[in-house]
């Protein structure tokens, strides 16, 4: 195998968590944090939200409807078997050739590795790194990072036919009503309370 071999990386396409409260999330990120709500996807079993870092660069959050999560918070860097709110990360890709040499590289390598999926808005393929994180490389196919300006109406990345309500507050009014307070843990913690103000 060629070790020097480049596929021709462009950063981290998106790093995907899991909320238990994807409304809150769009709040907090969107109206705290500042960053861009640039793509929703929304079937029957999840929405999986994305959030603009930077050109090219996302962090998304997958919000699922028939297996909830018991959430929890902890202190950076302090160990605890409970870490639900990570599920994969993707890195990013410049084209469809880079994905099929990235795929042929992994496949000749005698890895598992899906085909590659269409979600719309970008393309990915899915495989396990030798620790067992779950890994996806992604190239967009409309990058809806980097712009002035998105449309709310552009249905090839905005997919979600039901959003939650902080994203109807965006394409409505182009801001949020209310944001989300939170708070510092010191050890590991199952109280939503004990991390998350009231709104007021």
């Amino acid at each position: 195998m060629d070790s020097t071999r480049s596929h021709r990386w462009r950063g981290i396409n998106h790093l995907a968590l899991v909320t238990h409260d994807m409304d809150a999330t769009v709040r907090f990120y969107v109206g705290v944090l500042g960053m861009r709500i640039v793509a929703t996807i929304g079937t029957p079993s999840f929405r999986h939200y994305f959030f603009e870092l930077g050109q090219g660069n996302t962090i998304a959050f997958f919000e699922y409807a028939d297996a909830p999560s018991e959430p929890f918070s902890k202190p950076a860097g302090i160990p605890d078997t409970r870490a639900p709110q990570f599920d994969h990360v993707s890195f990013d890709l410049v084209d469809e050739e880079a994905l099929e040499d990235l795929r042929k590289a992994l496949l000749d390598a005698g890895s598992d590795i899906t085909d590659v999926v269409d979600h719309g808005f970008l393309r990915s393929v899915y495989f396990t790194d030798p620790n067992g994180i779950a890994l996806e490389a992604s190239y967009w196919i409309t990058d809806p990072t980097g712009h002035a300006a998105l449309s709310f109406d552009d249905e090839r990345i905005f997919a979600d036919p039901d959003p939650v309500p902080a994203v109807a507050e965006l394409q409505r009014a182009g801001e949020l009503d209310r944001v989300p307070a939170t708070r510092l843990v010191d050890a590991p913690t199952s109280r939503i309370d004990d991390w998350s103000a009231p709104t007021p």
